[in-house]
């Protein structure tokens, strides 16, 4: 365990929340120049969101599996899980960053009532969640990291998990609705 670590990981949990969120609204907002990046054929490109989606619903499945084993006190399976959870989340944020960054948001062309009053409605809620979850993720992975499976009862572990694994949850779920609405239905 790192005991340096184990005395910033609020400020840890600070500085990694604002790199990914600077990150992501700077790839919204088309801050990150597209010659950044290596281009890719359209065809991946148009994949990319196909393939999130698979990997959000992977994600739940970790999610889920990591709850259930923790509850049954399988704690080396409970970490592998929620790391597998947070390996899909760096994939799915990497994937998501790549294709944003060079062709920006994908426009709803649904009708503009369900836009108005459902779809806007719905994609800021979703929004909102993940970067709440973002650093509720990052203070559990970080208090796990610096402390022994021990000690973790002890610490904030226990409750911000339940927290973080809710916010992730329901993240990824209303993702995946966000896919639906965007790709499937309109």
């Amino acid at each position: 365990m790192d005991l340096q670590a184990r005395y910033r990981v609020p400020a840890l949990t600070g500085l990694l929340t604002v790199v990914s969120l600077a990150l992501v609204f700077g790839a919204v907002l088309g801050a990150i120049p597209q010659s950044a990046l290596p281009a890719a054929p359209a065809s991946v490109l148009g994949a990319i969101p196909h393939a999130n989606a698979v990997v959000s619903a992977l994600a739940i499945g970790t999610i889920v599996g990591g709850i259930r084993a923790i509850r049954r006190g399988d704690v080396a399976r409970h970490r592998k899980l929620m790391l597998s959870s947070f390996g899909l989340f760096a994939l799915f944020l990497v994937l998501y960053l790549y294709r944003i960054t060079l062709e920006g948001p994908t426009d709803f062309t649904g009708p503009a009532v369900v836009e108005t009053y459902f779809y806007l409605p719905f994609l800021a809620i979703h929004i909102l969640l993940a970067i709440i979850a973002i650093p509720a993720v990052y203070y559990v992975l970080l208090l796990a990291y610096t402390y022994p499976v021990s000690e973790l009862p002890s610490t904030n572990h226990p409750r911000a998990g339940k927290l973080a694994a809710g916010l992730w949850l329901i993240s990824f779920s209303m993702g995946i609705a966000v896919y639906t609405m965007l790709y499937l239905v309109w």
